[in-house]
C-alpha cells in the first residue's frame, strides 16, 4: 500500500510539474503567433488524445510519465505549407524564440511562488521557536544562545515557528556560512547574535542542522496516539486514535518522546507494544518502516501524538500571513531557494559538496509518498521545492535543456547569426551524455541510500 501511494504520488507530482512547465512553452508560443501542433504530458504511446473545437493543437497524455513536450510548427522538423510559414517557430524573431524557451522554467518558478503563497495563506502549525536544548559542541553555544531563548528573526526575517527558524538558519548558513539572529532572552531583553562557519569548512547540507546544535522546547506529552497516517505501519498493526502506549518490549514508556526514540532506533524490527484502549490492555506488534532521513536510516510508523489544548497554546503557534505580506514572503522564499539551488549545484561541481545531495527518482517517489500521506501543507512544500529545482535545472546552459537553447540564442544575438547546425548537433549529443550521466549518478545515490 505504501509503495502504491509513493508511485501514485510521484506520478502525480511529475504530471503537475511537467504540465506547468510545458504549458509555459505552449502559452507563450501561442502569444508569439506560433502554431502548436501537439501538447503532450508524458512520452511514448498516447493513452489519451483529443482536440478542442477550433483549436489546431492535439492534446495528449502518454504512457511514460517522465516528461513532456510541446511540438510546434517548424521548417527544421518538416515541410511547412507556404501559407503557414508565418506561424512556424523558426521564422519568428530571436526575441520570441528566447521568450518561448524561457517560459517553461519561469512557469515552474511561478508555480513554486503560488505553492508557497498557499502554504502561508492556509497556515502551518508548529512548535514555538523556543530553544529547549543546546549542544555543547555546536555553533549555537559559542554564539551565546541558551536554553529558554526564543528566536524572533533570522537575518531580519520573522520566525513564528521552529521549523521556519531552523530552516532559515540552515539555508542562510549554507548560502553564506553566517547568520544573524534576533533572540529574546529569558529576562525579556532582545539581543542580536551571530553564528558563523569557517568559509573554507562549510559542512554538507545534511550536516548543517546538526552542526548548529539546537533543539526546540517540547512539552512532556503522554504517549497517546492522536493521529494515524493511512497505510503506514502504525495503522496496519492495529493502533487506533486514543491508544495510550504503556510499554514496548517490556520497557515502560513514560513520554511520547521516549516512544519516538524507540521507534526511530528500530527500523525493520518488530516491537511488542502493550497499550491501553478504553480501559482495556491490549498487545500488538508494530514493525517500523525503514526510511532514510538526511542520510540516516531510521524507523517510522506514521503516528502523531494527542496534544491537550492547554499544551497546544503554550508550546505551539500557527504561522500564517495574508495580503501583501504573504505575496512578499512567497516571492522571497522562491528567490531564496532558487539561488540556494544554484549555489549548491556550483559547490557540487567544484567538489565542495558531495553528490549525495542529489535526489533521483527513487528518493523523489519516497518523498512524494511521505508528504502526500502527511497532508496538504507537506505535499505543497514538496511540490514547491521540486518545482524550484526543476526550473533552475532547466536553466543550466546544457544543450538538450532549455538553458542550452537559451545559450545558443545568446550566442546568436552576439554573432548576428545562428550557431552552425553541426556545432549544435555535437554539443547536443554531449549535453545528452551529461544528462544521462547525471540521471545514472542520481539513481546510484538513491540505491546507496537504500542499502545504506
Amino acid at each position: 500500500m505504501t509503495l502504491l501511494v509513493s508511485i501514485v504520488s510521484f506520478i502525480g507530482v511529475l504530471g503537475i510539474l511537467v504540465t506547468v512547465h510545458e504549458f509555459g512553452h505552449f502559452w507563450v508560443a501561442r502569444l508569439c503567433g506560433v502554431k502548436v501542433l501537439r501538447f503532450s504530458v508524458g512520452f511514448g504511446k498516447p493513452l489519451l488524445r483529443f482536440h478542442r473545437k477550433n483549436d489546431p493543437t492535439e492534446y495528449v497524455v502518454a504512457g511514460i510519465p517522465l516528461g513532456g513536450y510541446v511540438k510546434m510548427l517548424d521548417e527544421n522538423e518538416g515541410e511547412v505549407d507556404e501559407h503557414e510559414k508565418q506561424f512556424a517557430f523558426n521564422n519568428k524573431p530571436l526575441s520570441s524564440k528566447f521568450l518561448i524557451v524561457l517560459a517553461g522554467p519561469v512557469f515552474n518558478l511561478v508555480f513554486a511562488f503560488i505553492a508557497f503563497w498557499l502554504i502561508l495563506t492556509i497556515g502551518e502549525e508548529g512548535l514555538k521557536p523556543v530553544v529547549g536544548k543546546v549542544d555543547q559542541s555546536g555553533l549555537a553555544v559559542h554564539a551565546g544562545i541558551e536554553t529558554g531563548d526564543e528566536i524572533l528573526a533570522v537575518n531580519d526575517r520573522p520566525t513564528p515557528i521552529w521549523r521556519v527558524a531552523l530552516g532559515l538558519m540552515a539555508s542562510e548558513m549554507l548560502d553564506e556560512g553566517v547568520v544573524d539572529l534576533s533572540v529574546a532572552k529569558a529576562g525579556g531583553q532582545v539581543e542580536r547574535v551571530q553564528m558563523r562557519f569557517n568559509e573554507k569548512e562549510l559542512p554538507e547540507p545534511a550536516d548543517i542542522v546538526k552542526r548548529i546544535g539546537l533543539s526546540p522546547r517540547t512539552p512532556s506529552i503522554k504517549p497517546k496516539v492522536g493521529k494515524l497516517i493511512p497505510g503506514e505501519p502504525g495503522e496496519q498493526a492495529g493502533l487506533r486514535v486514543g491508544d495510550l502506549i504503556l510499554s514496548v518490549d517490556e520497557v515502560v514508556i513514560e513520554s511520547w518522546q521516549q516512544w519516538v526514540e524507540l521507534t526511530r532506533s528500530s527500523p525493520g524490527l518488530p516491537m511488542a507494544v502493550l497499550l491501553q484502549r478504553n480501559n482495556e490492555k491490549r498487545s500488538l506488534t508494530v514493525t517500523p518502516k525503514t526510511i532514510v532521513d538526511d542520510g540516516v536510516t531510521i524507523g517510522r510508523i506514521g503516528v502523531s501524538p494527542y496534544i491537550e489544548e492547554d499544551l497546544s497554546s503554550t508550546y505551539y503557534a500557527t504561522y500564517t500571513l495574508n495580503g501583501l505580506s504573504a505575496v512578499k514572503e512567497a516571492a522571497t522564499q522562491t528567490i531564496s531557494y532558487s539561488l540556494l539551488t544554484v549555489k549548491l549545484i556550483g559547490r557540487m561541481l567544484i567538489g565542495e559538496a558531495s553528490v549525495d545531495n542529489l535526489s533521483g527518482p527513487i528518493s523523489l517517489a519516497q518523498y512524494a509518498g511521505q508528504t502526500a500521506s502527511i497532508g496538504l501543507i507537506a505535499f505543497l512544500k514538496f511540490l514547491a521545492f521540486v518545482s524550484v529545482s526543476l526550473g533552475v535545472m532547466n536553466l543550466l546552459p546544457i544543450p538538450m535543456l532549455d538553458g542550452g537553447h537559451l545559450f545558443f540564442y545568446c550566442i546568436e544575438a552576439i554573432r548576428g547569426k545562428p550557431v552552425p547546425e553541426k556545432a549544435q548537433a555535437v554539443l547536443s549529443r554531449a549535453g545528452l551524455f551529461v544528462l544521462l550521466c547525471m540521471m545514472l549518478l542520481a539513481v546510484f545515490v538513491d540505491i546507496g541510500r537504500i542499502i545504506g
